[in-house]
């Protein structure tokens, strides 16, 4: 098995990036016309900024307001409007659903993507997959594009407009990508791209986990305050560049899957993905038998920066085992990464881990 290393073409970060999108643009030889994919607070934080920096550049550009999901009916949607406006590269801009779709539309019409997150609530903006839900809000399937990225622009100005809660769960989701990371390298499963893991996508991964417990509460504080600081930008960069390679370029193992099954019970659709990724990172180092000394530390970072670590935070305080029965069946249907682990799992098992890591999160 060849090893396969996935990445964005550029990546920019700071403070008022936007000012430099043209330029950038312009550099990596893609011109207008552009269509702009972007969420109601991209919008309203940035519309300004395109127009100076676009217009600088001598770029055409159209603004189409994504209804904030992505599902396989605003896909279709949006490649309509693309279509129309005769768009050369789409521009996906506001949170991770808005990247996704913007995404699957860049290759559904076989044009550069450039990713504009607002916020560093997921490691979507630098991958090449679009994860689809359905109309119910349920996980529909993975979509793999054959393109990552031309650029990864992420303006820390508006970052740190955003909820605080929207960093908190890009942590959530970056703290999986280092134990799911060493999970496939051991395993020598396939990642993301159909490889298998490098030294460097590795490395990366760990670094994310060590960036988490250094700058994760500082950097909650600064969000709070919407204050930008070095211990913002490193955990900004954590969210998303190195969770973004590290989990596409090692892959994805339990604690997504785990995030999945619990899109499989409505009270959870309220709260967002890095939330119950956080959940499946406990599951998943209960479900291998993970020392009790790691286990804690990640409850207490979950504690530190307010990630749940129980199923009552995720909406389901009085599930039945009816309930999580069916959590453990969709995370386990054939597919599912949680088939990377380096042992067989059933749902039997993904029940009981669920439980357990339930019970470890309130003790």
């Amino acid at each position: 098995m060849l090893s396969v290393f996935s990445s964005p073409g550029h990546y920019v970060q700071g403070r008022d990036a936007t000012a430099a999108l043209g330029a950038e643009l312009t550099r990596l030889g893609i011109g207008g016309p552009i269509m702009i994919v972007a969420g109601a607070s991209a919008h309203r934080l940035l519309a300004d900024a395109w127009e100076r920096s676009l217009s600088e550049a001598k770029i055409e550009y159209a603004v189409h307001r994504s209804g904030g999901e992505c599902t396989r009916a605003e896909i279709a949607t949006i490649t309509e409007a693309a279509q129309n406006a005769g768009s050369a590269a789409i521009l996906g801009a506001g949170g991770g659903k808005v990247l996704d779709a913007a995404r699957a539309v860049a290759e559904d019409l076989d044009v550069p993507m450039v990713s504009c997150p607002t916020t560093a609530s997921s490691d979507a903006p630098c991958s090449a997959l679009s994860v689809i839900y359905t109309e119910a809000g349920e996980v529909e399937s993975y979509k793999l594009v054959r393109r990552n990225p031309a650029l990864v622009l992420v303006d820390t100005s508006a970052v740190v407009q955003a909820p605080a809660r929207l960093l908190v769960a890009g942590m959530g989701d970056a703290l999986a990508t280092w134990f799911e990371a060493r999970t496939c390298t051991a395993a020598h499963v396939r990642n993301m791209r159909g490889g298998a893991s490098t030294r460097s996508a590795t490395a990366l991964a760990e670094l994310c986990y060590n960036t988490l417990l250094a700058d994760g509460a500082q950097a909650l504080a600064a969000v709070e305050n919407h204050t930008i600081t070095p211990a913002l930008e490193r955990i900004v960069e954590a969210n998303t560049l190195l969770s973004g390679l590290g989990f596409e370029s090692s892959g994805l193992a339990a604690a997504h899957a785990v995030h999945n099954g619990l899109t499989a019970a409505a009270p959870t659709h309220a709260f967002l993905h890095g939330e119950k990724v956080a959940f499946g990172v406990l599951t998943q180092l209960v479900l291998e038998g993970a020392p009790t000394g790691e286990i804690e530390t990640v409850i207490d970072f979950c504690w530190e920066v307010g990630l749940p670590t129980t199923l009552a935070e995720l909406g389901l305080a009085d599930a039945d085992r009816e309930t999580l029965s069916a959590i453990a069946t969709r995370a386990t249907a054939p597919g599912e990464t949680i088939h990377n682990e380096p042992f067989a799992v059933d749902a039997a098992m993904v029940l009981d881990a669920l439980r357990t890591a339930d019970a470890l999160g309130v003790r």
